[in-house]
């Protein structure tokens, strides 16, 4: 039987990061954790687009991986395992080697790998935990997402309330939200029917809110962050466990008065 071994010491990624994009865990297997900052794509989905993208390099769409020059050496190539909206922050998941990209994207596709966001919303859940059961719709057209509430597609989610303000009206709350569903724009969308839109939000959020606290603020970015991510997983014949977390970017801090 594989044994779970201990978590292996941080090393470095030796790749054209993007602006502003950090390296916060690794693992030896070839597992690259990296923090994106709202406004980073994922992947450029257009010639010219890789200056703002997760990595300074060039994107496979076809397979599903970055390449860059090591100088002398042959080409790098990091794949990527998961996906986050342009607007959201947060960890992004890599590998360096492709039987593992394959390995973990089965685990993401058998939701074997927990994902925990942190969100600054309008109002004020009902309770400090609960489990959001919705049933949603989404659409996909020429490279755009929209997402409802009005659907037949589970969308499931666990909200446990961090803190609240009322120093502003409506208040302001900070929640932590782990999708157990992974619908497009689900936690966006279950936000909203709850009465609780995700500040900055510009798609399914209260608009007006939304330029009242920018200006108040003088920030203006969705504040939705992939705060953690965690799983385990098998390779070379033992299980790891693998935990990387991005910290909570200070603007959602002192909203909240932290």
């Amino acid at each position: 039987m594989a044994h779970l071994d201990q978590p292996v010491p941080f090393r470095r990624f030796d790749a054209p990061l993007g602006r502003g994009v950090v390296s916060v865990q690794s693992h030896e297997a070839g597992l690259i954790a990296l923090a994106k900052p709202a406004g980073v794509l994922s992947h450029p989905n257009k010639r010219g687009e890789e200056g703002r993208s997760l990595l300074n390099a060039t994107y496979s769409s076809t397979g599903e991986y970055y390449k860059w020059d090591q100088g002398t050496q042959a080409p790098s190539r990091a794949w990527l395992l998961n996906r986050l909206d342009s607007a959201t922050s947060g960890v992004v998941l890599l590998a360096t080697d492709e039987i593992l990209a394959a390995h973990i994207r089965g685990l993401f596709k058998t939701k074997r790998i927990r994902k925990y966001y942190t969100a600054l919303v309008f109002g004020r859940p009902i309770g400090r935990r609960d489990i959001w059961h919705d049933r949603i719709a989404v659409q996909k057209s020429g490279g755009q997402i929209r997402a409802t509430g009005r659907g037949n597609i589970p969308a499931e989610a666990a909200m446990q309330l961090l803190k609240s303000t009322n120093k502003t009206s409506p208040p302001l709350s900070l929640i932590q939200l782990e999708p157990r569903t992974g619908r497009s724009h689900q936690l966006r969308v279950q936000c909203a029917q709850r009465h609780l839109p995700i500040v900055g939000d510009a798609t399914y959020g209260d608009f007006r809110l939304n330029r009242i606290f920018a200006k108040s603020a003088g920030e203006k970015r969705l504040f939705l962050h992939s705060a953690r991510t965690s799983f385990e997983f098998e390779w070379a014949g033992k299980r790891h466990r693998f935990n990387a977390e991005a910290p909570i970017p200070s603007e959602f801090l002192r909203s909240i008065g932290i």
